[in-house]
Parts: structure tokens; C-alpha cells; sequence
């Protein structure tokens, strides 16, 4: 069986035992969760956190020292965070509209809960920005911070650049590096089925099906939000004549992964495999594409975060004003660039739009108990607009490369025409005349 079967398998598995044992052995759930399930899923997360941070940093590095100059790189930059913007403002905006279209909170006032009358502050998000620049890079690989240790990996990249042949030692390190984090990944995945099945059966065990229930229109809305903006992906993809099977076919063990662990990072070294080896990739565009997706680009969490925000506005009979609006959209969007790629950081993060929004707090308490089981749709739509994105930029780059070796062929071929003219225009010349 491939690795997505097994996963998927895995998932159906721990679904069904997690709703047997909740339902069938409640007095057993917690003895089993603490000795079984919680101990194996958070040690395949451990695993893949392991590999991720080296896998990430190495590749980059290779990246950007196949990248021929730095005119090249600021294209694919330019071209990505291009995207991302128009993208996840896209994403943020379908999921408010959902929330304000089917009113899923409408017929929910029995879960509200009176609101608090003082508003929490807003965080720095200065700050934050500011944070984002690492003061160490060693400091950022040990703390596993994704995002600082991209921007470690861009600027050695353009050290290496301009250390030119000086920096191959250390080139040739960093390979081996990688090439060591992808064994041990390759190790990594064999666990993958269990642990998915073990977190799976956590959550279900957990929680039960009956949440589900309870918070159906919630989940119903979510899911379809996330379910639109995979069709515009799908349009997209169709509009830059790319083969939306092919790619779902190449990334479906990562886009499994996703959806059974919720863990963007999870799914990263999973990805990155996929595009070197199925959708056949170019080298330089997925080790650089990929791990910056993984770090920016979180459709799903701005789908989920911009709906929750409207949906607790409703709850609480909050008039959605466009002063709100306007504040929803904006936290929404900055918070999506920087929530962490595990399980339950979402939830988390939900907390800082709502309190930057100016709405109660106390709201993440009535979707907590579900978010886990929409919060794999979420994951695995970030990848999906991450994998889109490198696969798009995959695209324009082979074209932009055809264009450029079709306009140097003209130009040889015109140049070998002019020279040979000249040629037989001098030997006219030269010939003596018959009499």
C-alpha cells in the first residue's frame, strides 16, 4: 500500500475505535489516552519536529545556492508573496462571508455566554514583526522557530552567493545535512499510520462525535468555506493549464498527513519529498517555495479564524459593523501569517483576533471542543495553497526559461546568418573576373 492509503486508513481506523471507546468504555478512556494514545501521537509529532527544522534550513541553503543570482530570487519572492497576499486576503474574506451568510450561530444562543464588559488589549503586532529578524541562528534552529530560521537560511544563502567559490565547503556540509535529514524522515514515515491512528483516537476518544452535534451548523459552515476556496484553487490551477489531478495524485501522502496530524509542519518534509519525486518539481523551486509556504501561507487558518471571529460576533449579538469587519479582516490576515504549523495553534491564536477585534474572549471556549476535528480540514488546505503556489511558480519559471532560450536561439541563429552573409559577400568580392 503507498503512504496515503495507510493513512488514510489510519485516520478511518482511529475515527471508528476513538467513537467505540468513547462511547462503549467511557470509564477506560482517560487510562488509555494518558498511557496510549497522548504518549505514541506526541512522539511521531516529536519525530517530525525533529527532522523538520534541518530539513527546512538545508534546503533552503541548497536553494538559494543553485539560485543564479539575486535578480532570479527576488523574482520568485516577488512572485510568491505576490500570491500569498491575494490568496489568503481571498481566504479570509470567504470564510467572514460564510459566517455572515449562513448565520450558523443564529439558531446557537443557548452556548452563548455573557460577555465581559472589559475589552482585552491589543497586542504589538510591531512587536511581533520585529521578532520575525533572529539575533541568532543558532538560537533559531534550537527553539525551532520556522520563521526566523527561514530568514537565517535567506541570508547565509546570500552569503553564499557572494562568497561565491570560497563558501563550498560549507555547501557541501549543508548537503550532507540534508541528505541525512531525508533518510532519517525516511525512517520518520514508517510511523506515520500509527501515530496518525494514536492522535485520531485521542481527539475522538476525547471529545466523542456528539460535539459534532452540538456544533453542527459551526462545523457544517467551516467545512464548506474550506471546501470553496479548494474549487478556486482548483480554477486556478485549471486557468495556468496545470493538471489539478496530478497534483492532488503526487502531494496526496502530505495532504493526508495534513488532515491527520493538523500539523503544517508535519506535512513540510512530506511535501518537499512529494514534490522532488512525484510532480517532478524543479530542485530550486520546491526547496525554496515549499518551506516559505509552510511558514506564510495559512489558507485554512485564515478561513477559520475570519469565520470563528464573525460566528462568535453573532453569538454574543455583537452588530457587525464595518468598523468590526474592517478590524476582523486585518487581525485575521497578520495573525494567519503567524500561526504556528501544529496541532492546536489556530485555537490559540484565535484568542488575538478576537481580542484585537475588541470581541470576548470567552467565545474560544464554545468552539474549542471541535476545532480539532475542522482543524485537519484547515491544515490540510494550507498546504494545498502552498503546493499550488510552488507549483504555479514551478510553471512561470519553465515558461520564463523557454522564453529566454527561444529569444537567444533566434538571436544565435540571426547572428550565424549575418556572419555567413558576409562571408559569401566577401568571397564575391574577392573572386577574379571571367573573361
Amino acid at each position: 500500500m503507498t503512504l496515503s492509503t495507510l493513512i488514510l486508513l489510519a485516520l478511518v481506523g482511529g475515527l471508528a475505535f476513538g467513537t467505540a471507546l468513547h462511547d462503549l468504555c467511557p470509564a477506560w478512556v482517560g487510562l488509555i489516552d494518558h498511557y496510549g494514545f497522548d504518549p505514541l501521537g506526541q512522539i511521531f509529532l516529536r519525530l517530525i519536529q525533529f527532522v523538520v527544522v534541518p530539513l527546512v534550513f538545508s534546503s533552503l541553503i541548497l536553494a538559494m545556492a543553485r539560485i543564479r543570482n539575486a535578480a532570479q530570487m527576488g523574482r520568485y519572492t516577488l512572485q510568491l508573496l505576490g500570491g500569498y497576499l491575494l490568496t489568503s486576503s481571498l481566504a479570509v474574506a470567504l470564510g467572514m462571508g460564510t459566517a455572515i451568510v449562513l448565520r450558523s450561530s443564529v439558531q446557537m444562543t443557548e452556548l452563548a455566554i455573557a460577555p465581559v464588559l472589559e475589552t482585552p488589549q491589543a497586542p504589538d503586532l510591531l512587536a511581533w514583526l520585529i521578532s520575525l529578524v533572529p539575533t541568532n541562528p543558532l538560537t533559531a534552529l534550537a527553539t525551532g522557530n520556522l520563521l526566523q530560521t527561514i530568514l537565517s537560511a535567506g541570508l547565509i544563502g546570500l552569503g553564499i552567493q557572494q562568497a561565491g567559490n570560497r563558501a563550498q565547503p560549507f555547501v557541501q556540509f549543508v548537503e550532507s545535512i540534508y541528505a541525512i535529514s531525508e533518510k532519517i524522515l525516511f525512517l520518520v514515515l514508517y510511523a506515520s499510520p500509527i501515530g496518525v491512528f494514536a492522535l485520531m483516537s485521542s481527539v475522538v476518544a476525547n471529545q466523542g462525535l456528539g460535539i459534532i452535534a452540538k456544533l453542527f451548523n459551526y462545523v457544517v459552515g467551516d467545512a464548506i468555506a474550506i471546501l470553496w476556496m479548494i474549487a478556486i484553487y482548483i480554477a486556478i490551477l485549471l486557468a495556468f493549464k496545470l493538471s489539478p489531478l496530478k497534483l492532488f495524485q503526487s502531494f496526496s501522502p502530505s495532504l493526508s498527513l495534513a488532515f491527520g496530524t493538523a500539523s503544517s509542519n508535519a506535512a513540510l518534509p512530506v511535501a518537499l519529498q512529494d514534490a522532488h519525486t512525484q510532480y517532478g518539481m524543479r530542485d530550486e523551486i520546491a526547496s525554496f517555495a515549499i518551506p516559505l509556504g509552510t511558514a506564510l501561507k495559512r489558507d485554512g487558518s485564515a478561513i477559520m479564524q475570519g469565520f470563528n471571529a464573525v460566528f462568535i460576533a453573532q453569538l454574543f449579538h455583537i452588530p457587525l459593523t464595518p468598523t468590526l469587519l474592517s478590524a476582523i479582516f486585518l487581525s485575521t490576515f497578520l495573525v494567519s501569517l503567524s500561526t504556528a504549523g501544529v496541532p492546536g495553534a489556530g485555537i490559540i491564536m484565535m484568542t488575538t483576533v478576537l481580542t484585537a477585534a475588541g470581541l470576548p474572549v470567552e467565545g474560544v471556549a464554545i468552539v474549542a471542543g471541535v476545532n480539532r476535528l475542522v482543524d485537519g480540514l484547515s491544515t490540510m488546505l494550507n498546504v494545498l495553497g502552498n503546493i499550488v503556489h510552488a507549483a504555479i511558480l514551478d510553471k512561470l519559471e519553465r515558461n520564463y526559461l523557454e522564453t529566454i532560450a527561444g529569444v537567444t536561439q533566434e538571436v544565435t541563429t540571426q547572428e550565424t546568418v549575418a556572419i555567413a552573409m558576409q562571408a559569401t559577400a566577401g568571397s564575391s568580392l574577392n573572386q577574379s573576373p571571367v573573361d
